[in-house]
């Protein structure tokens, strides 16, 4: 049998990852490799060794046409399924389809299928009613222990985060309101780093830009993050000379770049660009762009009679020029995963490339190597930190902040993501760690629950919405809130005296006599589990103890008192509050 290609060490690596998964657990699973890493070739493999039908599932009509190719140079015959590429041949063991052909034609599809294979799988959503979900449930309905693999160099998803729940590592992914994911395992990881350090991409040189760019800060985002189309326009039309500026330096920069890619934000704003272009040089496709005409200016940029490419959203997954060595972003976005896309357009190895300069004049401040998308990134100055869980000592990963000496002074990581092996074994599937950061303690039994949630996970009781906490206090004459600001403390002998600090200059004040072992514990479930973010939990036994290291106590956001005959009573402070009411000093 005919193999060309020798499988680098990592792509073997993910085939025999993929091969012990799946010989274990019919349970989804994902492989993520960096663009460029070679995912065609790790297919060819896993199809190649594969002795019942396969059905491998892409987006792009480039994406089938590369994989069928690499599969057939192993001197095999596969199928491929593709209006696009107009043909319609699922005979073979192995078939190569879009999905959207396959989910136009669903009743063709009536065999029995071992396992799927989903090329750029983060376009999986976790709606039932997706094309690729109903293609799956399609094929189970003949086969109850279909496999599903996934292959992704970018596997997280707007609004949904990371698209996987357990890492083989030995962490989970996402809290605890997150527990629907289309995949269940990541099976095989290699970082981009990895890649560029060992020589298998090449560097991308991230520069700072130096001229003018667009500032996209005042416009709305949709609940994926995007903008309106109509809202950028209109930003980018009175910024004209903003844009002659920057493509005067993408050309002045080009003199020495061999391929340019240009990614535009819209497609008048596209327009715009290629006409400040030198027009001998410069295609510009959109989704609207012909798709002959498109194949023709494709190609005639990778042969190099074109040296500039502009484009709207069409090339970022199934474009392979590998002597792109320029990549300039002027289009806003806050996907991670289209931002890594973007620059992997440039990263592939070429004989007598050196680097691929990526200049980015949209403010968009992905950190490539870091792609922490489980939570949004809380402030533009949090970065990655890593925290020891003080329960398992699992080294979590949450956006946080350093001091000048690289120690953590603040995170914002609610649950430990460590796995655990189950007391009782047997080969139970692994438990997520119990150990909350940030939590909201349930009024029934005490249980600590995430801070999203409703109802406790412990005793299944409905907790109290801080919302409506906040709501109902409100409405009382005889009741006081403040949007706390910051806390002061003070001891007298036994007492340590806590004053919450409004920002309209509010105060209120309780005591807790550390001599009382009631009021002592009380302190301590308050603020002992809360200690420096929950990075070291205390046990204060004196209020002394307190005083030494009080910069490290965490202050609630709202704190709920109610009138007495002389003073006013704390009764609530809410911790980590989520909800629809300004906190202290917010705008």
């Amino acid at each position: 049998m005919n193999a060309p290609f020798k499988l680098r060490p990592y792509q073997q690596e993910a085939v025999d990852a993929t091969l012990s998964h799946f010989r274990k657990s019919d349970d989804s699973a994902v492989i993520v490799l960096p663009t460029g890493a070679g995912k065609s070739l790790v297919i060819a493999e896993l199809a190649r060794l594969a002795r019942r039908r396969i059905l491998v599932l892409t987006h792009v009509k480039e994406l089938v046409e590369q994989n069928h190719a690499k599969y057939q140079s192993y001197g095999l015959t596969g199928g491929i399924f593709s209006a696009g590429l107009k043909r319609k041949d699922h005979r073979h063991q192995v078939t190569f389809a879009s999905v959207q052909s396959v989910s136009a034609n669903l009743d063709q599809f009536r065999d029995e299928y071992s396992l799927v294979i989903i090329d750029e799988c983060h376009r999986v959503s976790g709606d039932e009613t997706s094309q690729y979900q109903r293609i799956i449930e399609r094929l189970r309905q003949q086969n109850d222990t279909l496999k599903v693999l996934g292959l992704t160099a970018t596997p997280y998803r707007l609004a949904m985060g990371w698209i996987y729940r357990y890492h083989y590592r030995g962490f989970v992914r996402g809290s605890d309101e997150e527990q629907d994911k289309p995949f269940q395992h990541c099976i095989y990881e290699l970082p981009l780093s990895y890649m560029i350090s060992r020589g298998y991409l090449t560097k991308p040189e991230m520069v700072n830009v130096a001229v003018a760019h667009y500032d996209f800060s005042a416009l709305a985002q949709d609940r994926f993050g995007e903008y309106a189309e109509k809202d950028v326009n209109q930003l980018l039309n009175k910024h004209k000379r903003v844009t002659r500026a920057i493509i005067e330096q993408v050309m002045e920069l080009a003199i020495e770049r061999r391929g340019v890619m240009i990614f535009a934000a819209t497609v008048d704003h596209a327009r715009e660009i290629t006409g400040y272009l030198p027009e001998h040089q410069t295609a510009l496709v959109t989704g609207a762009t012909d798709l002959r005409d498109r194949d023709l200016l494709i190609q005639r940029f990778k042969q190099r009679q074109l040296k500039y490419l502009v484009n709207v959203s069409v090339l970022t997954t199934g474009f392979d020029a590998p002597h792109v060595d320029f990549i300039a972003i002027l289009r806003p976005t806050q996907s991670v995963s289209l931002y890594q896309q973007i620059v992997g357009r440039g990263l592939r190895l070429d004989e007598g490339k050196q680097d691929c300069l990526v200049m980015d004049y949209a403010g968009n401040s992905v950190n490539l190597h870091h792609p922490e998308v489980g939570e949004p990134k809380p402030n533009p100055d949090s970065e990655p930190v890593q925290v020891f869980c003080p329960g398992c000592g699992f080294a979590n990963i949450f956006w946080g902040k350093t001091d000048g000496d690289g120690h953590v002074v603040e995170h914002y990581g609610r649950r430990c993501q460590g796995l655990l092996a189950p007391a009782d074994g047997d080969g139970a599937r692994l438990q997520q760690c119990d150990y909350r950061f940030r939590f909201k303690a349930c009024p029934h039994c005490g249980g600590e629950n995430d801070i999203a949630a409703r109802h406790c996970h412990q005793c299944q009781k409905a907790i109290i919405d801080p919302d409506d906490q906040l709501r109902d206090a409100l409405k009382l004459k005889d009741a006081m809130v403040i949007r706390c600001a910051g806390i002061t403390l003070g001891a007298g002998g036994s007492k340590l005296k806590i004053t919450y600090h409004g920002e309209d200059g509010e105060e209120l004040s309780e005591s807790f006599d550390f001599s009382k072992s009631p009021q002592r514990h009380i302190f301590n479930k308050l603020y002992g589990r809360r200690f420096a973010n929950g990075q070291a939990p205390k046990a204060f036994g004196r209020a002394e103890e307190v005083l030494e290291i009080q910069a490290l106590l965490p202050a609630p956001d709202f704190v709920i008192a109610r009138k007495q005959k002389h003073y006013w009573q704390v009764q609530e402070r809410i911790f980590d509050y989520q909800g629809c009411y300004r906190k202290a000093n917010e705008a």
